[in-house]
């Protein structure tokens, strides 16, 4: 397993659900191992695969991939600089950061 499907797997745990009160949506992470998380009624889960359904899709190498949900790679410049690439809902893929706590990943 890679270390961004092993990253991916913990978004679960790093959840914050007081950030995401209200949401309904999915998140698609692009990445040498798919996956995608669903957020529903204050709860977060992780599937393998593409959902046909995403309301956000981000593409990322693996390593920019776990750099930018630890915080240690900032979205807008990776988005700038080619590194991000945001298919769908900018304003949701903006908040991500807050929906889940990097320091868990």
């Amino acid at each position: 397993m890679t270390a961004a499907a092993d990253l991916l797997k913990k978004l679960p745990a790093a959840f914050n659900a007081s950030e995401a009160s209200g949401m309904d949506c999915t998140l698609q992470f692009n990445c040498s191992t798919p996956m995608n998380a669903v957020i529903k009624d204050g709860t977060c889960t992780l599937n393998d695969g593409t959902a046909g359904n995403a309301d956000v899709a981000i593409t990322m190498e693996d390593d920019d991939l776990v750099a930018l949900m630890k915080g240690e790679l900032n979205g807008m410049t990776a988005f700038m600089t080619g590194k991000l690439q945001v298919e769908g809902d900018l304003m949701l893929a903006q908040r991500i950061a807050s929906i889940f706590d990097g320091s868990k990943l």
